[in-house]
């Protein structure tokens, strides 16, 4: 499949996720040297990897619950050397964890969005925050 820039292939690749319910996130990018346009782009699930080993410390501060699976879900972009488009160079599908179940897609982070009145909301208490802790008296 050929994109014509990166962000559409990006944008398929997180489409896609939303279809099959799980989580999309950019991994990593490697650039050409000669350009330093952006040669391989690695988009994966967000289950893909492991947490680093001081989160997992007991001495450690903050305790999330552990998200990363190891999980192999990925795809790579290519950008075609003669034109300026991009292809799936390599599209790997599996998962290792469970799926998310249609009853709980709508806590997938592509699902949760703000509406315009809770970003206004938001917003005002953010201003009110920074007025109380500098007064301008």
């Amino acid at each position: 499949m050929k994109f014509d820039t990166l962000q559409q292939g990006i944008s398929f690749y997180e489409n896609y996720a939303r279809v099959s319910i799980f989580d999309a996130r950019l991994y990593s990018t490697k650039k050409r040297k000669s350009d330093g346009k952006i040669s391989l782009k690695y988009c994966v699930c967000n289950k893909e990897g492991f947490r680093e080993t001081p989160r997992l410390q007991s001495n450690y501060k903050m305790k999330r619950p552990i998200t990363r699976m190891g999980c192999n879900a990925r795809i790579t972009l290519k950008l075609i050397n003669d034109q300026d488009n991009y292809v799936i160079f390599s599209f790997h599908e599996g998962h290792t964890h469970p799926p998310t179940t249609p009853n709980s897609a709508h806590h997938t982070k592509q699902s949760r969005n703000l509406t315009l009145a809770h970003k206004n909301t938001s917003w005002i208490i953010v201003v009110q925050i920074l007025e109380l802790l500098n007064p301008t008296n």
